[in-house]
């Protein structure tokens, strides 16, 4: 029953994260930058402290309480992972929901199973597995293969890209992405792939908040199993990083297009574009608040990774047929997108698959 619970949890946060874009393609008359920063306030600021204080009681003194070493750490990894989440709105808005989310994803998923790795190669920490450890063992030949199989998904989807691209008449491209841009969506998308990873460093570095949540509720409630909030409190502190860099640069957007008029221009709907922006916020905190319930029942974090961004990469490419993205291309364009698809997902099952079996 746990490990449905927590599937379902994940499936649910899945379909937050694949589906959080979608309220800001409702936002009219306003700069990218504005509707991001609007919605990414709501995103870093306004909802994790709101879900920790409806969730952990006492979530602020845990903070207070927790050395400024892990602080520091987990706000740096924000940071380096708001530059991954920044770049993830550029590469959905050159490429598309559903090839900007598959490149990106599966970039995010590989870099987050093999990256720590490597770095406790040349900083041995206790029970943490290394790279070396990952060549010389079943189960991380496996997670290598999967790797392998992701870039594999990621050149074939690629190709998609410059095939759709070739196809589809000015007219056509402006209907289906109006800033359609291959080149730069893939350079954007690769360097948002590697340092959204930094988000489940983070969540590592920042550990110690989530056990004393979680020691107190056992406390609490004996016998209740894990605590399915304890990642709450983490947030907090991990999203000031994410909102640190979004800001600096949607203000630095903001003067250089001089767009600061967006926020009070009364010639588009205000209201709508504000609501609809927070809906958007909002929509994409929820998959993490669900991905810690998610991986509180699994009890596995790797594989929770893994299982969290299959179903992302799902959900973003469902919505990527529902808005008609590849509309007007040929049938070999569109075989071809869906086959680099495919492969993408069957490398996140194969590096689950890896990890489960690792004991």
């Amino acid at each position: 029953m746990n490990a449905l619970l927590g599937v379902i949890f994940h499936f649910i946060g899945g379909f937050a994260s694949g589906s959080f874009y979608m309220p800001y393609k409702k936002v009219k008359g306003w700069n990218w930058e504005s509707f991001w920063i609007v919605g990414g306030l709501f995103s870093w600021l306004i909802v994790p402290p709101l879900a920790a204080y409806l969730t952990i009681p006492g979530f602020v003194e845990i903070i207070k309480s927790t050395g400024g070493a892990v602080i520091a750490l987990t706000y740096f990894f924000g940071i380096l992972w708001g530059i991954g989440g920044l770049t993830y709105g550029l590469g959905v808005r050159y490429l598309g929901v559903s090839l900007g989310s598959s490149i990106i994803l599966g970039l995010c998923m590989v870099f987050g199973a093999v990256i720590p790795a490597i770095y406790y190669d040349f900083n041995p920490v206790a029970d943490k597995d290394t790279f070396s450890m990952m060549l010389h063992s079943g189960w991380g030949i496996t997670v290598l293969i999967g790797l392998l199989i992701c870039i594999v998904g990621i050149i074939v989807s690629g190709k998609a890209g410059v095939m759709k691209e070739k196809e589809l008449s000015a007219a056509d491209a402006a209907a289906s992405n109006t800033e359609y841009k291959f080149a730069l969506g893939m350079l954007v998308s690769i360097v948002s792939g590697v340092l959204s990873a930094c988000f489940n460093f983070g969540l590592e570095a920042g550990q110690i908040m989530g056990t004393i949540a979680n020691d107190a509720w056992k406390l609490a409630y004996p016998g209740q199993g894990e605590f399915l909030y304890r990642n709450n409190v983490i947030y907090v502190v991990l999203l000031w990083g994410g909102l640190t860099t979004n800001f600096i640069w949607c203000m630095i957007l903001n003067a250089r297009n001089k767009t600061f008029g967006d926020y009070t221009n009364k010639q588009t709907p205000l209201l709508k574009n504000y609501i609809f922006s927070a809906l958007a916020g909002t929509t994409w905190f929820l998959q993490f608040f669900f991905y810690g319930m998610g991986e509180s029942k699994l009890g596995n974090g790797p594989s929770s990774w893994i299982l969290h961004m299959a179903f992302i990469i799902l959900v973003a490419n469902m919505w990527g047929l529902v808005l008609k993205e590849w509309k007007g291309v040929s049938k070999k364009t569109n075989i071809t997108i869906i086959a680099g698809i495919v492969i993408i997902i069957i490398s996140v099952l194969v590096v689950g698959y890896g990890n489960n079996n690792h004991h």
